[in-house]
């Protein structure tokens, strides 16, 4: 039996790297019914492995990882000296040195062999799409292996890799875009159907879903279960600073942006994001590298006009419950939600 169709609820938590993702959060949405995951990206293997030993020690139910794939490490590295100097007067007025902007992997290599050889029920992958030999190894030890993309071909690509299911990220989305090249536009509902119409695998809808007569009509547009993170970063679980619950609360605006990381994401629309946007270039994790200094000292000072506020479009819809309560009261909207669509659905005839 896989996974998916083990769950109690169609409800799977987004890998939030950056802090949001706790084991507290991911257990507590695996042992609800749903299924949690870890976020691998940005940590150290050590850290993956203490934060995987924490899930199993508070649940025996299943869960997964998601692990970000290194990026060829092509970039215009003029283009990211003319950013650095741009930022170099907002660092000196917060008292900060920029980062270096330099490549890497995000130890990519250490953590798959940790994944390899203390297997995980699930292993998704972002930015990009795995190579076939590191799906095979992973299903060989009996893990499932989903890839996230963000556009119709990749959801077929994925399938011809061999993949358990395709995570299909519209983009509503918060956070980064979990495909590559990361300028693509899809909505989630078109999507979801343009990749069902290419990929016999099953669906996960990710993007502005928040609410039961969403996730009701994700479902009904394809997916078997689907991905939410924005819903769950005010939960008490969630590792979500308080700036960044105060904006996920508030009814502001949100953008894509490289301003950042270098790489498209969605978060609440601020001064940083306004001012910097359409001169940020294409250049994770080197941009990242470069800012992270600076985004250090806004959240330390709890300068919201600075700091990077991921969120879904659908962010003013997340409440302060605790995860288990949050997962029941989505699936139980759901069910209604479609019990009253099936309802108005018979006034057609």
């Amino acid at each position: 039996m896989s996974v998916l169709s083990a769950l109690r609820h169609p409800i799977v938590v987004a890998p939030m790297a950056g802090g949001p993702s706790t084991p507290a959060l991911v257990s507590a949405v695996s042992a609800a019914g749903g299924l949690g995951f870890l976020a691998a990206g940005m940590i150290d293997s050590g850290r993956l492995v203490a934060d995987i030993a924490e899930v199993r020690a508070r649940t025996d139910r299943p869960f997964g990882v998601n692990v970000f794939l290194p990026g060829d490490g092509r970039v215009d590295e003029a283009a990211i000296s003319a950013y650095a100097r741009r930022l170099a007067p907002q660092a000196d007025q917060a008292g900060v040195t920029l980062g270096e902007p330099v490549g890497g992997g995000d130890a990519y290599p250490e953590k798959m062999a940790a994944l390899l050889a203390d297997p995980v029920p699930v292993v998704s992958f972002a930015f990009g799409l795995p190579d076939r030999a590191a799906v095979a190894a992973l299903r060989e030890r009996g893990t499932e292996v989903w890839a996230t993309v963000t556009r119709p071909a990749a959801a077929t690509a994925a399938a011809e890799l061999g993949v358990d299911a395709v995570i299909v990220q519209g983009t509503e989305a918060g956070g980064h875009r979990g495909g590559v090249p990361d300028d693509d536009d899809y909505a989630l509902l078109p999507l979801l159907r343009l990749a069902a119409a290419g990929c016999d695998r099953p669906l996960v809808a990710a993007g502005g879903i928040a609410d039961g007569p969403s996730l009701a009509a994700a479902l009904t547009a394809g997916a078997v279960a689907a991905q939410l993170g924005t819903a769950f970063l005010r939960c008490p679980e969630a590792g979500t600073s308080p700036l960044h619950r105060s904006a996920v609360a508030s009814a502001e605006p949100t953008g894509l942006t490289r301003a950042y990381t270098g790489k498209r994401a969605r978060g609440v629309v601020n001064e940083f994001l306004r001012t910097h946007d359409a001169q940020a270039p294409v250049g994770y994790p080197q941009v990242l590298h470069l800012t992270r200094p600076l985004l250090a000292a806004a959240r330390r000072d709890g300068d919201a006009s600075v700091a990077n506020l991921w969120a879904g479009q659908a962010h003013p819809l997340a409440r302060d419950v605790p995860a288990a309560e949050l997962v029941a009261e989505l699936s139980n909207a759901a069910r209604e939600a479609l019990t009253a669509a099936a309802e108005r659905a018979t006034r057609w005839g």
